[in-house]
């Protein structure tokens, strides 16, 4: 059995570490750009490096899958891998703003079986274990229940003219935070039409699948995690009766996306 509390310590100790860089509390802070254009900072390197370290000691025998370490075939032989996001929301981060959290879980069999986000710019802690709920600072998470798809609050700084009918509310650059707004009734709908890592969600959907919300990729499927690949196109992320709608809303946008 994994140490549950000293999991807990190690994901605040990496928040706090963070949060000691975070521009936002006045400190100095490196960044640059990836290859790919996005974003990544000294302080998601020092996390990233703490992590690796600290829950490589916590639980040796696991595999190990993170944004800013590079990616080798042996998690695949692994019973249980670590996926990790030393700092999603890295953009949040650099600006000196709050929308960003340490995302760590930990998967077996294609499935999340414990995860955690530490927000301390927010002094937020989430978490969940598959199977018993999830929690938002000690606080049992419920999720959205709404029924009707027109309305449905998304987090986002803009709609498109076709989804004029649903309500932007306030969109953290954090995927896992905007997921984990699902989880926490603050949201009732997140969706993506994009590429994405396994990193950035495999913590936020298990809280959010355990609060009660309704969790597949763009198409409907059912999300996997610690593929060879670990991509999936879209994320969508609802209160179980408005699943299908969104579903349909969205899953002619997703087919004409991956065709190009």
């Amino acid at each position: 059995m994994i140490d549950r509390t000293r999991l807990e310590q190690i994901c605040r100790e990496a928040g706090h570490m963070a949060l000691n860089r975070w521009p936002g509390g006045g400190h100095d802070l490196a960044s640059w750009s990836k290859d790919d254009s996005s974003p990544v900072s000294e302080a998601d390197l020092e996390v990233d490096q703490f992590l690796k370290r600290e829950l490589g000691k916590l639980l040796p025998a696991a595999g190990w899958l993170s944004e800013e370490s590079t990616d080798t075939p042996e998690r695949l032989e692994r019973g249980l891998t670590w996926l990790v996001d030393p700092i999603d929301g890295t953009r949040d981060f650099i600006r000196g703003r709050t929308g960003w959290a340490v995302s760590v879980a930990l998967v077996s069999a294609g499935k999340p079986l414990i995860g955690t986000l530490v927000a301390p710019a927010r002094k937020e802690v989430w978490s969940a274990t598959a199977g018993q709920g999830a929690w938002l600072n000690g606080a049992r998470l419920q999720a959205s229940t709404r029924k009707v798809f027109s309305g449905a609050r998304v987090p986002a700084h803009d709609l498109p003219k076709e989804d004029s009918d649903l309500t932007k509310v306030e969109q953290p650059n954090s995927i896992a935070l905007r997921i984990a707004m699902v989880a926490d009734d603050q949201a009732d709908l997140l969706a993506t039409l994009r590429w994405g890592f396994e990193w950035d969600i495999a913590a936020a959907t298990l809280i959010a699948r355990e609060a009660g919300a309704a969790i597949s990729d763009a198409f409907g499927q059912p999300l996997a995690y610690n593929k060879r690949d670990p991509r999936a196109f879209g994320l969508l992320v609802s209160a179980p009766a408005i699943h299908a709608d969104a579903i349909a809303r969205l899953a002619g946008r997703a087919r004409a996306l991956v065709k190009k």
